[in-house]
């Protein structure tokens, strides 16, 4: 037998498997990895300068297109570093309503992310199941900012509107008659919060369906367990945080080490892993599914008793009532100077971060006193793991790679900021 040397391969930016524009160089020998460099700036958008150039209220928008499955998560951390230059109070309503949508977002990150990563390992069925689930949950984004995804909902001070007081429903069209139609509607009859209170009563049975296809699938077992190993010591000289961090056995989460908002008036656990393996981390983020529906059923009940604002009654901050700016020239005035000039914020520096699906998700932003921020940084959570994509691939399989990049949950947009 001849000697066969190692070779370098590219997986990526285009393959199916790499998750936005990955480009991995990687070093084989046969078909065993001996290093994974990865390539990154493929999708470089550079929001962070961009932000630099615009008035504080006109940058929320960029934060819903960092990591795009993880929307208004991304908002909050962002909102939150402008309240503390503010110091600006917000309105109990509009912390609850918040996390209850920061938590509505994770489930939407997690269902994107099995369905993702199932597909990629080879389990066609679990992305149709988790895109079913996902549609109610868009369908709540829309209610609220009249946008599937990029919501922009978020506001220093609060949140742009209440919640509706009825939910869009099916309409009549040719490819379904009205009994169809009428199934589709039958939990629309009522607000938001009851259609997202008939979401959570149901969705811990769906979760039951995604873990019968999986989490005792032979295959899947094979596919994930000891790949991708991480030891809890190395996952915090990583900078591992959010699921990867805790699938490696450490209990560390911001919504309990350091609570914001209303997250410490909530009851839910922080579901850790103990082998710090793919299978592990996929354990971790179902049971963290499980979660989130138990804190958006205590933000439901908690919002239908409440009736009070949804957003600051700072009018430096928070614009005029719409009815007001129609009638009232002072406040199409102030209304116009608010978009298009918007306000300066206190000199200093701030950071705040949130528990976002993927990780620790932070926004560090400087303020000369200005309308526009004089610096931002952005801390995403998917960076560092993607860092440690060598050490965990090596020694594994190619076929590997796909399951350790799957189990990372990484998005570019975020990485490629």
């Amino acid at each position: 037998m001849s000697d066969y040397k190692n070779f370098t391969m590219n997986f990526g930016p285009q393959h199916p498997a790499a998750h936005g524009v990955l480009r991995l160089i990687l070093e084989m020998d046969g078909e065993v990895i001996r290093s994974a460099d990865p390539h990154i700036g493929l999708l470089h958008r550079a929001t962070e300068k961009l932000a630099e150039s615009k008035p504080y209220n006109q940058n929320i928008g960029y934060m819903d297109r960092l990591d795009y499955v993880s929307m208004m998560c991304n908002e909050h951390a962002y909102v939150l570093a402008i309240e503390k230059l503010l110091k600006l109070e917000v309105p109990v309503r509009a912390q609850y309503i918040r996390v209850m949508f920061d938590e509505i977002t994770r489930i939407l990150n997690h269902l994107l992310w099995l369905g993702a990563h199932a597909l990629d390992i080879g389990a066609m069925s679990v992305f149709l199941y988790a895109f079913r689930e996902r549609e109610d949950l868009m369908d709540c984004y829309e209610a609220v900012s009249g946008t599937r995804m990029h919501a922009t909902y978020y506001r220093p001070g609060g949140v742009a509107k209440d919640l509706p007081n009825v939910m869009p429903k099916f309409m009549l069209n040719k490819n379904q008659n009205l009994e169809q139609i009428e199934t589709l509607n039958y939990n629309r009859e009522g607000t938001l919060l009851d259609f997202i209170d008939s979401f959570v009563d149901r969705f811990p049975k769906n979760v039951d369906e995604y873990e019968n296809l999986l989490t005792e699938n032979r295959i899947w077992k094979q596919r994930t367990v000891g790949i991708g190993v991480v030891s809890p010591e190395r996952a915090i000289d990583l900078g591992f945080t959010g699921p990867m961090l805790r699938g490696s056995g450490v209990s560390w989460d911001l919504r309990k080490k350091e609570p914001y908002e209303v997250y410490k008036n909530l009851k839910f656990d922080i579901p850790i892993g103990t082998e710090g393996d793919s299978y592990d981390r996929y354990l971790v983020r179902i049971q963290e599914m499980r979660e989130s529906a138990k804190i958006i059923q205590q933000c439901c009940e908690w919002l239908k008793k409440d009736d009070g604002q949804h957003i600051s009654s700072n009018s430096k901050i928070a614009p005029p009532d719409r009815d007001d700016m129609k009638d009232n020239m002072e406040s199409l005035i102030h209304h116009f100077k608010l978009f298009s000039e918007g306000y300066c914020v206190p000199e200093g520096e701030v950071y705040a971060a949130v528990e976002a699906p993927k990780g620790e998700f932070g926004v560090y932003m400087i303020s000369d006193g200005a309308n526009k921020p004089y610096r931002l940084k952005i801390r995403a959570p998917g960076f560092p793991h993607l860092a440690a994509l060598n050490e965990m691939s090596k020694g594994h399989m190619l076929s590997d790679v796909v399951a350790i990049i799957g189990t990372q949950d990484i998005v570019f947009g975020e990485i490629d900021r």
